[in-house]
């Protein structure tokens, strides 16, 4: 049975002048229109292609070679382009905007905005349907993650604490302030790191490598050092974005290089700048 909201490999049975009938299977024969026929090499008869399934306006199963911004089962951050009694509609890169009903909103959007959504099909009018109430979609399996794992983050929303983000499409997780050492904002998609799996269930996020080797960072500060006449103006005192700026790192771990280069007697700090010895 064809999937409709996702990609799926169906055969080609038949040419018309208006596009190409895919077997479907119990679905029956689907159109993929003349416009989105791949172009080049001719299809044949026989030959599998691999197409999303969507409704047209129309309520019929239709094919589209072209790529959605998400699909069935997934996350993102997409724009409203309209508003109306039924619901928001949002753009998610077909020519059919994707609804966001008003019941699934979860606060009040205007046209231009972007808002995180989870999309699904909707079991009664098999339309597929986004929301923006996300829990219900998240942290539904057990975390199995390690410590200083890599995974994929999509940035959904700022808080008192930091800013809260989707793990790898299944797990709610926390970028606490002190880890944000660069520009975010929700909708942004993030390499992070697993900092700590909490007793409570909840997930602690890192957006550089879990105790990052300072030993390189520190090699890294006496090279930016070396270049510079032995003198940057960037030290103790100096805000996390400027430090974040110069080498690509928190704070935090900039305290830690430079600390073990005093240590070892190789740079002087000050409030606002640090130097070769």
């Amino acid at each position: 049975m064809a999937l409709i909201g996702r990609f799926n490999s169906l055969q080609v049975i038949k040419h018309t002048d208006f596009g190409l009938y895919l077997d479907g299977g119990p679905d029956g024969e689907i159109l993929l229109p003349n416009r989105y026929v791949p172009k080049g090499e001719p299809s044949e008869d026989g030959d599998w292609l691999n197409v999303f399934l969507y409704l047209d306006s129309e309520d019929r199963l239709i094919a589209t070679t072209e790529r959605p911004k998400i699909q069935v089962g997934g996350f993102a951050s997409l724009k409203v382009a309209a508003i109306n009694s039924i619901g928001l509609f949002l753009d998610w890169g077909l020519p059919k905007d994707l609804l966001l009903p008003h019941s699934e909103e979860k606060r009040p959007l205007q046209v231009g905005d972007y808002c995180v959504v989870h999309a699904y099909l909707d079991k009664r009018s098999k339309r597929i349907t986004a929301t923006a109430r996300l829990d219900r979609y998240l942290d539904l399996v057990p975390a199995s993650y390690a410590v200083g794992e890599e995974v994929e983050l999509l940035v959904v929303e700022k808080t008192d604490l930091g800013f809260k983000a989707i793990i790898n499409g299944k797990h709610w997780g926390l970028i606490h302030k002190n880890e944000v050492f660069r520009f975010l904002r929700p909708g942004m998609q993030e390499k992070g790191f697993i900092r700590e799996l909490r007793t409570d269930g909840k997930i602690s996020l890192s957006l550089q490598p879990v105790g990052q080797a300072l030993g390189d960072l520190g090699e890294q500060i006496l090279e930016a050092l070396r270049q510079n006449d032995g003198r940057i103006e960037v030290g103790d005192k100096s805000p996390p974005e400027l430090v974040a700026k110069l080498f690509g790192v928190s704070k935090g771990n900039f305290k830690k290089a430079i600390g073990g280069l005093y240590k070892r007697g190789l740079i002087v700090i000050q409030d606002d700048c640090i130097a070769l010895v």
